[in-house]
């Protein structure tokens, strides 16, 4: 076995694929706009393989993505500091968190994540959740039509997060656009760009200086405040560990629930045969949620970088390879999941969107619950939704999907159901 333990030659297999002679970019506009096929032929014919940009090794069937995520031995989130940290940047409070991951268990900022994020935590939060979500949903009564994103999917757990952390609500929009840079780092960007993204770098560390700052001399209850307790096990956390850490939070907890969000409208928009099964059995909503989260989710890759020489599928990657796990890939794989490209509300495998540890996506369990709380509100109100025609736009990341707008055109329910419909929302 060696020093490291896990075998190094992943289980997937080995023999009979066609190696790809040109390079698929996974940031194309016609990629991003429908990663599947393309993530099909990728399993299909090169499992693992380089992809541009920067020439990462993708790795696309589920059981080499499993192996990837489960030997941090082999694989490590150490590397994304290659990526998300290049020269041109220099510090990047994301990158440093991610990379952190991979410490020891009991680290004192890890054991406060795991307690803030606990299920009893979340369910003290559930209310005020289901508050927003219902005033957010009721603001929408009044339109025809709106830009889902605008109005819904990003105020609800910006609004959230600004409880959580103790941030001024009219800043939400700012952290998002904040959010949505540090999400599209990559090693090489326009001059332009990288002016930009170096702007945000140094304008949420300095606002997130000044938060602890202000909590250090006059503490509030939320979780900045939480984070500068002298009770913490453990050494004392840095401020720097403190702003890597709440980068983390804001990113993930945007990155994820938006388009988790978004992506449930769409398709409910284009299946509304599953549309009226949801509004007729709320209990189907949670599975809705984890089926989203396998066939269309916000999370398409995980960063790794190789700690040694490690064979996957055949194929042999070199010590300190960039590795892209693509998880988005591994839900629909065929080997994995009968009918891998059919939305089925009882399908009993779960997914690896948000990848196999709970310390990897901070923002999962949160996601989860916003978004199965923003679709109970939704559809207490609406019967139908239906896609404007329109360029849709998607971002540049590696690691996360997200759509900048997404236009709607709403179906009220009719006012004798709606207070019938609504009398379900929040109800045991």
């Amino acid at each position: 076995m060696g020093k490291c333990g896990p075998s190094r030659i992943s289980p997937g297999e080995t023999r009979g694929n066609t190696v790809m002679t040109r390079r698929v970019n996974i940031l194309s506009d016609d990629f991003r706009a429908n990663p599947y096929p393309g993530y099909a032929e990728l399993r299909r014919n090169s499992p693992v393989t380089q992809v541009e940009p920067s020439g990462l090794w993708a790795v696309s069937r589920y059981e080499d993505v499993a192996f990837v995520l489960d030997n941090p031995l082999l694989f490590s989130a150490e590397g994304i500091q290659a990526v998300w940290e290049p020269a041109w940047l220099g510090y990047n409070p994301l990158a440093h968190a991610m990379a952190s991951l991979d410490g020891p268990r009991d680290a004192p900022l890890k054991t406060w994540v795991s307690q803030s994020f606990s299920p009893s935590a979340l369910q003290r939060l559930e209310p005020r959740v289901r508050q927003l979500a219902d005033i957010l949903s009721d603001e929408l009564l009044s339109r025809k039509s709106t830009d889902f994103i605008a109005s819904f999917a990003l105020p609800l757990p910006a609004l959230v997060l600004s409880d959580l952390l103790g941030l001024e609500a009219s800043d939400y929009r700012l952290f998002k656009n904040w959010s949505d840079d540090f999400a599209c780092i990559l090693p090489k960007v326009p001059s332009e760009d990288a002016l930009r993204l170096r702007n945000t770098v140094t304008r949420l560390t300095g606002h997130l200086t000044c938060l602890i700052e202000q909590r250090r001399l006059t503490p509030a209850d939320d979780l900045i405040s939480e984070m500068l307790r002298d009770d913490l096990p453990g050494p004392v956390p840095t401020d720097r560990e403190r702003i890597e850490l709440l980068t983390l939070l804001l990113v993930a907890g945007l990155e994820t629930t938006v388009p988790l969000l978004a992506n449930g409208l769409i398709l409910l928009a284009h299946q509304p045969e599953l549309l009226a099964q949801l509004r007729a059995d709320r209990t189907l909503i949670p599975s809705f949620v984890e089926e989203l989260l396998r066939y269309d989710p916000p999370t398409q890759g995980v960063l790794r970088t190789t700690l040694e020489e490690v064979e996957i599928s055949g194929v042999s990657l070199p010590k300190g390879a960039g590795v892209l796990a693509l998880t988005g890939s591994a839900g629909r794989d065929e080997r994995q999941y009968p009918e891998p490209d059919r939305f089925l509300l009882h399908r009993e495998q779960s997914s690896i969107a948000f990848g196999k540890d709970s310390l990897t996506c901070l923002g999962a369990p949160l996601a989860r619950m916003q978004a199965r709380i923003g679709l109970e509100a939704l559809l207490s109100r609406f019967e139908g939704f239906c896609l404007v025609p329109a360029d849709l736009t998607w971002n540049k990341a590696l690691t996360v999907r997200s759509l900048h707008a997404l236009p709607l055109e709403l179906t009220p329910v009719r006012a004798g159901a709606l207070a019938t419909s609504s009398a379900w929302v929040g109800s045991p």
